[in-house]
């Protein structure tokens, strides 16, 4: 009991480390892409105010909600194969 416990508290470790490098990486492509939008013209106002309110609008975005998606996908695969091993 101690090493399915020890291996689920290193799991979750893991995959916070994954988690927390897929997110920086996500919003650094969205905000390369927006400053990329502004210095090819079109857009009015302050770049910085521009790019921020961007930024704003990705954080509720469905793409920043499915980083998330780092954490559910290999628990359930980890929880389903568990089961289909011992029980099934």
């Amino acid at each position: 009991m101690m090493g399915i416990l020890r291996l689920i508290l290193f799991g979750f470790v893991g995959l916070t480390v994954v988690f927390v490098l897929v997110s920086i990486y996500a919003r650094s492509v969205q905000r390369e892409e927006l400053e990329k939008q502004f210095d090819a013209g079109g857009v009015d106002g302050d770049r910085d105010a521009y790019i921020e309110a961007g930024m704003r609008d990705y954080r509720r975005s469905l793409r920043a909600k499915l980083v998330w998606l780092v954490y559910v996908v290999p628990t359930v695969v980890f929880g389903v194969l568990f089961y289909v091993l011992n029980f099934g």
